[in-house]
């Protein structure tokens, strides 16, 4: 199976803005209140989110959702 580009934006930011901000895969599942496996498969593009997962992974981050699906990040 073929992965959505969008999925490999979306994985590629998570990973990169969550060590922007100096934060573990533990701690991140932790903020956003999802499982830690979660967050890495999210960041191996092994899983779908929801909008409201999207959001969570936003606040976190400190980022807006158009950031987080945008190529480099950049909305």
């Amino acid at each position: 199976m073929a992965k959505s580009n969008l999925r490999q934006i979306l994985a590629d930011n998570v990973r990169r803005y969550r060590a922007r901000v100096g934060i573990s895969q533990d701690n991140f599942a932790i903020e956003c209140g999802v499982h830690r496996t979660y967050v890495g498969q999210v960041e191996r593009c092994e899983r779908n989110v929801t909008l409201a997962t999207l959001e969570l992974f936003a606040k976190a981050t400190g980022v807006s959702v158009p950031q987080l699906l945008t190529k480099n990040g950049v909305a």
